[in-house]
């Protein structure tokens, strides 16, 4: 269990793979995250070992020749062969008996291959006739009670790289807790002056003293020796990133819980402790704002997201700025059948208005997202049609470790592009950027007319964790009694369109600063959500 950036993959992937090819051959799996990965090492990390490393590059085949014992993803040796397999693929798991077993990133391996099961157990039923098997599993953590290579390290003797202190001499173990910075007399930071603090003397140990700590370091089991060797080791120690690096990037990672989270996982490689899964609605009630236009200044860019349900579709129109700072602007419901034609005109009407800005800027919505998981056919020949306006179909997989939008895919069938969403990313996301409290990067305004209802909907669902033949995972549910999740929903599918979008909010904001802002010559009256003819709308 590692940080990044301390050569973990060349310590336990490529040197020991080398090792077995040239001194203990045998046959040997090294299996990634996905099929696509286990090709990138092949071809980036495995072939110019072999070609660089004299020991090795007369043992394995030359990758150029025609063999079909030498493929990217197999290769032979005398005395053995080595497979590269994608844990999400059951088929590059199964048939041929394995010795040795490489597992890298396990955290990020699928719950299961395919039907078969958790990738990690059917691995190591590779090994089951060689009764001197090893099985090497790597991995940066991601979170608590859920992370693989957490679990596994903890059922180990748990060593960790102790090293001394260049004036007492004492032993420790380099926490980020010690690690310390000034700051001047306007309280900023000054990452370059971060040191660390001796746990035993408080000496303060520079950067350049970093080359000799490391040096004079040993592994130490921290607990009793079981027959599982596991190490740990963070970005401290590594010789390729400095302390004021880590500092600057941490100061940047603090604004928002994402980003603290991935500092957490690969800068200290501890895992995440989740906290507050539940946002409840009614604080967020209490802070909803009067706008003095329909897009508040600070809007740069609007996006809206349509969720398809059977009598109906509700749709969000939300306005983001600097730092993804976001503004819900209207939230309208169109009823009708979805399988007819007569609504989504309806709906292409509404997607046409405008929010007067305070620069006297008329602004619409530039990019849409439409959930298909309902009415898939009504959906694809709408979003097909409009299209060219930046109207896209959505698809949700709930699968952990899913980037929050994939690359556009299309659709064989119909030729409709769409997108991929990690809901399960999406809604960690959105969720973390609730809790933020402070105006600014990051920070989710409301309208005052947006009612208790659209509030209960927003945190209608917490996130659980739950186990699937023995393995953890955390899942996004309905809260107890709660029955409606639309406008969560609505919120995550804006946020994939402002992924997809991916406007610079800089150059943005130049062109914004050009427009005088009119000042306003009385106060206007706030929303109130009532029913018009068919639908629900912020209009006044």
């Amino acid at each position: 269990m590692t940080s990044a950036q301390v050569g973990k993959t060349e310590t336990f992937l490529n040197n020991p793979v080398g090792y077995f090819i040239a001194q203990d051959p045998s046959p040997i799996l090294v299996i990634q995250p996905t099929l696509e990965m286990a090709q990138t090492w092949s071809k980036d990390r495995f072939a110019p070992m072999l070609r660089d490393s004299p020991p090795l590059k007369n043992l394995v085949q030359d990758p150029r020749a025609r063999s079909s014992n030498n493929t990217i993803l197999h290769k032979t040796f005398a005395g053995g062969h080595i497979t590269m397999a994608g844990a999400n693929s059951a088929s590059s798991l199964a048939s041929r008996p394995i010795r040795i077993v490489f597992l890298d990133e396990v955290d990020r391996f699928p719950t299961s291959a395919g039907t078969e099961g958790d990738p990690v157990s059917l691995a190591k039923k590779r090994t089951t006739t060689f009764w001197n098997r090893k099985i090497i599993m790597t991995s940066t953590p991601t979170v608590k009670g859920a992370s693989r290579i957490e679990q596994a390290f903890l059922e180990s003797d748990q060593r960790k790289y102790y090293v001394p202190c260049p004036k007492c001499g004492e032993y420790q173990i380099l926490m980020w807790s010690n690690i310390r910075w000034d700051q001047d007399e306007n309280q900023k930071h000054l990452p370059d002056t971060a040191h660390y603090v001796c746990e035993h003397c408080e000496y303060k140990i520079k950067e350049s003293d970093k080359s000799r700590l490391l040096l004079g370091g040993e592994w130490r089991a921290t607990e009793e020796s079981n027959g599982i060797a596991g190490f740990w080791i963070n970005e401290i120690y590594s010789p390729w990133v400095s302390w004021e690096e880590m500092v600057s990037t941490f100061l940047e990672a603090k604004k928002y819980p994402e980003t603290l989270k991935v500092f957490t996982n690969t800068a200290l490689g501890e895992s995440w402790e989740e906290q507050g899964h539940t946002v409840e609605g009614d604080p967020l009630l209490r802070r909803r704002e009067l706008y003095p236009y329909d897009a508040p200044e600070g809007v740069l860019v609007i996006t809206c997201a349509v969720d398809v349900q059977g009598d109906r579709l509700e749709l969000e129109f939300r306005g983001w700025g600097v730092g993804e700072e976001t503004w819900g602007l209207s939230y309208e419901i169109l009823a009708g059948d979805p399988s007819t034609k007569a609504l989504w005109d309806t709906l292409d009407q509404h997607l046409e208005r405008t929010f007067t800005h305070p620069s006297g800027q008329k602004l619409k919505a530039v990019c849409v997202t439409v959930d298909s998981g309902h009415h898939t056919q009504s959906v694809y020949d709408f979003c097909k049609r409009k299209q060219p306006s930046r109207v896209y179909p959505v698809k949700g997989a709930s699968t952990r470790g899913v980037p929050i939008v994939s690359r556009m895919s299309v659709d064989k069938r119909t030729n409709v592009r769409f997108y991929m969403v990690g809901t399960d990313t999406a809604k960690e996301t959105v969720f973390s950027r609730l809790t933020i409290e402070d105006v600014g990067e990051g920070y989710c305004h409301f309208p005052i007319h947006y009612d208790e209802e659209y509030f209960s909907m927003l945190t209608a669902e917490h996130c659980v964790q739950r186990f699937h033949k023995g393995v953890a995972r955390r899942e996004w549910v309905l809260k107890k009694g709660q029955r409606r999740n639309e406008a969560l929903d609505i919120f995550v599918y804006n946020f994939v369109a402002l992924k997809i979008l991916n406007p610079n909010f800089e150059v943005l904001e130049k062109n914004m600063a050009g427009v005088e802002v009119k000042p306003l010559k009385k106060a206007v009256k706030p929303y109130k959500i009532r029913r018009e003819g068919s639908f629900v709308s912020g209009f006044k």
